[in-house]
């Protein structure tokens, strides 16, 4: 990537994940850019800043991309990024980083939380209120521990590493899919490859979803994948629920071929009232809030900064987006 000597006009969109920009952090990036202009728009304003921006901080859609003039680098607010990946975007040489790798721990916590919701009967217990006291011993028949389980680990990125830490905390083996050769871990000596698919289902008590969304993973877990799980197993999602089938799962539920599932994201969002899975009492839901944390937005700015002066000198960028694979 050759080094960038112009001076810069760089577009700042906030949003869910980066609900507000300081001046501080303005300065920052005006001073990483090499005395950029930095613009932070409302979205009424942006179509307009967005036609001669060299990069842009937030989301980016066809429509604006095809006003844009000048643009060479897109540094999306979230972790998935299956919403930039137009054709034209895909086939440009426009450079799309994300702050994959950077969302993890965050993403690993909330899928713990609604795991142990189930596991230890919180949910139950939070449903019922002062009358749990008269169902204590049908929830303490239900509840169960952790250890010594097979937590499986699909998509083994800085999500399904951070999810193999908490797991193998609590004394559960660990075992982990990746389409890509990635490295193993101390929690996961041998990281199983896409061919492995079916053995990781057949294994893992508790299946995690820790995989982006792709051509390859919508949809795959489906009625067929269901039946190759372990009777009585629990999924747990914090990443993408197009990845489920919401009829399939819905069916596995109520056939007891799952026991439950932990899901802070849907095949459908928002999920309407009239989804079956809201009233199944062995499903417990967030509604796509597993990204916040109070640590998120400075950690994407620091890659974002640190990025800015790579892009400057010419260097490789952290975060990049293949745009062909999807992640």
């Amino acid at each position: 990537m050759a080094a960038v000597n112009a001076a810069l006009k760089i577009v700042v969109t906030p949003g869910l994940t980066l609900p507000t920009v300081s001046d501080d952090d303005r300065a920052r990036i005006s001073v990483a850019g090499g005395g950029a202009k930095v613009v932070v728009t409302a979205p009424e304003a942006f179509p307009a800043e967005v036609r001669d921006a060299d990069v842009v901080l937030g989301f980016v859609s066809r429509r604006m991309y095809l006003t844009a003039r000048k643009l060479r680098w897109v540094h999306a607010i979230a972790s998935g990024v299956d919403a930039f990946l137009y054709d034209e975007l895909k086939r440009s040489d426009v450079i799309l980083t994300s702050e994959k790798g950077l969302v993890g721990e965050h993403l690993a916590d909330h899928a713990f939380g609604l795991l142990l919701m189930l596991t230890r009967q919180l949910a139950t217990a939070l449903r019922l209120g002062a009358d749990a006291w008269n169902h204590r011993p049908e929830m303490r028949a239900r509840e169960f521990e952790l250890t010594g389980l097979t937590m499986g680990v699909f998509g083994f990125g800085g999500t399904g590493r951070a999810v193999a830490r908490r797991a193998a905390a609590f004394g559960m083996n660990v075992v982990a899919l990746d389409r890509d050769p990635v490295p193993p871990s101390e929690q996961v000596p041998e990281v199983w490859r896409s061919g492995d698919f079916d053995r990781l289902l057949a294994h893992a008590d508790v299946l995690c979803v820790c995989c982006p969304l792709t051509a390859q993973t919508r949809g795959l877990l489906d009625a067929a994948a269901f039946r190759k799980m372990k009777p009585g197993a629990i999924l747990v999602n914090v990443t993408r629920g197009e990845v489920m089938v919401e009829a399939d799962l819905v069916d596995a539920l109520q056939t007891g071929r799952l026991a439950g599932a932990a899901l802070d994201v849907a095949p459908r969002e928002p999920l309407p009232p009239s989804s079956r899975l809201w009233s199944l009492p062995q499903v417990v839901m967030t509604p796509h809030t597993a990204g916040a944390s109070q640590f998120r937005t400075k950690r994407n700015l620091d890659r974002f900064v640190a990025n800015l002066e790579r892009f400057r000198r010419g260097e490789p960028l952290q975060g990049v987006v293949d745009k062909t694979l999807g992640y």
